[in-house]
């Protein structure tokens, strides 16, 4: 592994989350990496532990660099690269964003020797958001490889002809639809959620506060989040939808962002019903592209979507440690 060119530029650790004006520049820097890449170069979740301003379940720890002011194209410091490991017990999942003015400077090596300084890599795996060949040099350079891959699938559709519009899937007897109602909701969801992500490595075990930081984003709308549940009101499925707002002159984006059905409510073709109603949803606002993750390997889940329309659009990539031989 070469040595980071930037060696010299101080690396600040913040544990805990940030103060308003360092979140400020973290999030200044994400956008300026979204716009230039395609892709958030943080998770949702990792927004969401780094805008929380009280402890969860989960701690932060915060690594910085400012390029010199020397360095800058603007005046004084700009922040040139953050990594973010949020951390469960002795577990942690790891990321890294550089600015696009500071790429290929070393930016990245330097927040990992630093890291690996204070905190070591014990129990840390580690995200690349859009599959970066500079992010898996970087990983391999670690001794990490590739252990996990995360697609993004896109349905672009435009308007059909009414003759053309697909066949739905009708509801089981006794099953209906509704919209999440807030502050009635949230235990019973949380439960179901927990059920049908049993083995998922993050929606499973999403919290009531990590619930309720995403209903405070301005994004939240619960006209989009449809609920199945059967004559007594227990949720048997739901699908979450989401509207990413346009960047860079892009348009906005409707997501297909949580689908599940419950261990009891499997075989009774909730899924696709769910999916369909949330992807007719977003049509309804006016939106042409519609956008969702999956894991690689779950086939149903991408034979499901692929019948859907949807088809391969990027990939997001976790490293993790070789395990020794």
């Amino acid at each position: 592994m070469s040595p980071a060119k930037t060696g010299s530029w101080p690396v600040t650790v913040v544990p805990g989350t940030p103060e308003p004006d360092v979140l400020h520049d973290i999030l200044d820097l994400v956008g300026d990496a979204e716009d230039e890449d395609g892709n958030p170069p943080f998770s949702e979740q990792t927004l969401v532990e780094l805008k929380a301003r009280q402890a969860g379940p989960h701690s932060v720890l915060v690594l910085l660099t400012y390029a010199p002011e020397e360095n800058s194209p603007t005046e004084g410091e700009d922040l040139a690269g953050v990594a973010v490991v949020v951390l469960d017990g002795g577990e942690g999942v790891l990321e890294i964003a550089v600015h696009p003015n500071y790429r290929n400077e070393g930016v990245g090596s330097m927040l990992l020797d630093k890291l690996v300084e204070v905190r070591g890599l014990q129990g840390i795996r580690a995200w690349s958001h859009g599959d970066h060949e500079a992010a898996a040099d970087l990983a391999a350079s670690y001794g990490y490889r590739a252990i996990r891959e995360l697609w993004r699938m896109r349905l672009v559709r435009r308007a059909p002809e009414p003759a053309a519009e697909p066949h739905r899937p009708q509801l089981p007897d006794g099953v209906t639809l509704r919209t999440f109602v807030p502050h009635q909701d949230e235990a019973a969801w949380l439960s179901a959620n927990a059920a049908a992500f049993a083995h998922h490595p993050e929606q499973g075990a999403l919290t009531l506060e990590d619930l309720q930081a995403r209903m405070a984003e301005p994004w939240f709308d619960p006209a989009g989040f449809f609920l199945a549940v059967d004559g007594s009101g227990a949720i048997l499925g739901f699908h979450w939808t989401k509207v990413h707002p346009g960047r860079a002159g892009q348009s906005p984006m409707g997501e297909v962002y949580v689908v599940g059905v419950t261990p009891a409510a499997q075989g009774m073709g909730l899924g696709r019903v769910l999916t369909s109603q949330g992807i007719d949803y977003l049509q309804a606002q006016g939106l042409r592209a519609i956008m969702l993750y999956v894991d690689a390997d779950n086939e149903a889940a991408v034979a499901l979507y692929r019948k859907l329309g949807f088809t391969k659009w990027d990939s997001d990539v976790m490293y993790g440690p070789v395990s020794p031989s």
